[in-house]
C-alpha cells in the first residue's frame, strides 16, 4: 500500500475507533490454544464429578474456537498432588485452571508456576498470596457466617451446637477452615444471642463407624462444613434421634436424600458445575479474547431446603 492509503485508511480507524477483531483473526489463522486442568480425581467423589461436568461442557462450546483441554487429576492426598506437579509445570499451555485443595502445598505450586508468567483461574477456594489469578466460587468466610445465622434462627431452646469435621485421612483445606471461622464469627459479632454452647468433633471418614449415639446427646443442631452432612443425617435417622438441625453443603444426591426426608434442614449450594464451565469461560475470554477482568466470580450464597428444591431436569 502506497503511504497516501495507509494515512486514510488511519484516518478512519481513528474517526470511527475501529478496533481489531481479535475472534476472527484467531478463527483466520485456525490459532490453538491450550489450557491445563489440575483437579482431584472425581471417581466417587459426586462434588468434584460436578465441576468436570461443567468444565467439560465449556470445553465441548469452545473447542470450535480453538480451545484444547489437558487434565491432570491427582488422588486426594498431598503426595499424589505433588507428584503431578512437574507435569503440569512442563506442559507448555496458554493457561491454568486450578483448585487449590491442599493449602501449603497448593502455595508451593503456585510460587513455581509463577514463573511460567500465564493466566491462572482458582475455583473451589481461593488462596491469598501474591500471584496473579482469577477466582470462581463463593466466599468461604461468608458461607460459614450465613451458617451460623441460619442455625441462630433455627433453634429456640436447648442451643447445644456440634461442629462436626468429617475429614479424609488428611485434610487441611483453607476454605473448609475459613467456613468454620466465619461460623464462628457471626456469634461474636452479635453478642446479644446467648446462652449458645459450641464443640467440636473430628471424624474422620475411614472411622465413621466408630459415631455412637452419646456424642450427640442434648444437641441442638450440626454445622457440617463440608458435603458429608449425608453421613450424619443417617447416622441420626438409624438411631432413630429426632430434632437436631442439621446445616451442611452441596446437592449430592445422598444430601438431597436427606434434605427431602427432613433429616437435613439446609444446604448451601456452591453450583460446582457452573464454577467448572466458567472457569473455562474466563481463560477463553481472557487468552484468546484477550479480554480484561477487575474483579472475582463469588459465587451467591443460595439456601436450599426441601421447599424450594428443583430437581435439575426438572427446570
Amino acid at each position: 500500500m502506497s503511504q497516501e492509503n495507509i494515512d486514510k485508511v488511519n484516518a478512519i480507524i481513528a474517526q470511527y475507533g475501529f478496533k481489531r477483531n481479535i475472534f476472527a483473526s484467531n478463527l483466520a489463522a485456525k490459532k490453538k490454544f491450550k489450557f491445563a486442568v489440575f483437579l482431584p480425581k472425581f471417581k466417587e467423589i459426586e462434588y468434584w464429578k460436578s465441576q468436570i461436568v461443567g468444565v467439560k461442557k465449556a470445553e465441548e462450546e469452545f473447542k470450535k474456537f480453538g480451545i484444547q483441554l489437558e487434565y491432570f487429576y491427582y488422588d486426594f492426598d498431598p503426595i499424589s498432588f505433588k507428584n503431578t506437579i512437574s507435569k503440569v509445570i512442563d506442559f507448555e499451555c496458554n493457561g491454568l485452571l486450578f483448585a487449590p485443595i491442599f493449602h501449603k502445598e497448593s502455595i508451593a505450586f503456585l510460587d513455581l508456576y509463577a514463573k511460567k508468567q500465564l493466566p491462572v483461574v482458582m475455583i473451589d477456594s481461593d488462596i491469598q498470596n501474591e500471584m496473579p489469578h482469577f477466582y470462581i466460587g463463593q466466599d468461604a468466610f461468608k458461607s460459614g457466617y450465613l451458617a451460623g445465622r441460619l442455625i441462630s434462627f433455627a433453634v429456640k431452646d436447648q442451643r447445644k451446637v456440634l461442629i462436626i469435621k468429617i475429614t479424609r485421612d488428611i485434610e487441611s483445606t483453607s476454605v473448609y477452615l475459613q467456613r468454620i471461622k466465619g461460623f464462628y464469627s457471626y456469634f461474636e459479632e452479635n453478642p446479644s444471642i446467648t446462652n449458645f454452647e459450641f464443640s467440636e468433633l473430628n471424624v474422620k471418614e475411614s472411622d465413621i463407624n466408630n459415631l455412637h449415639v452419646d456424642m450427640f446427646a442434648d444437641t441442638s443442631s450440626i454445622f457440617i462444613p463440608n458435603s458429608r452432612a449425608y453421613i450424619i443425617a443417617r447416622f441420626l435417622e438409624q438411631h432413630h434421634i429426632k430434632g437436631i438441625r442439621i446445616i451442611g453443603y452441596d446437592l449430592l444426591e445422598d444430601n438431597i436424600k436427606y434434605l427431602n426426608s427432613g433429616s437435613i434442614d439446609f444446604l448451601i449450594n456452591q453450583k460446582p458445575e457452573e464454577q467448572g464451565y466458567l472457569a473455562v469461560q474466563y481463560l477463553y475470554k481472557k487468552v484468546v479474547l484477550q479480554e480484561d477482568f477487575t474483579s472475582n466470580i463469588i459465587i451467591p450464597l443460595e439456601i436450599i431446603v426441601k421447599e424450594n428444591y428443583i430437581r435439575p431436569d426438572n427446570k
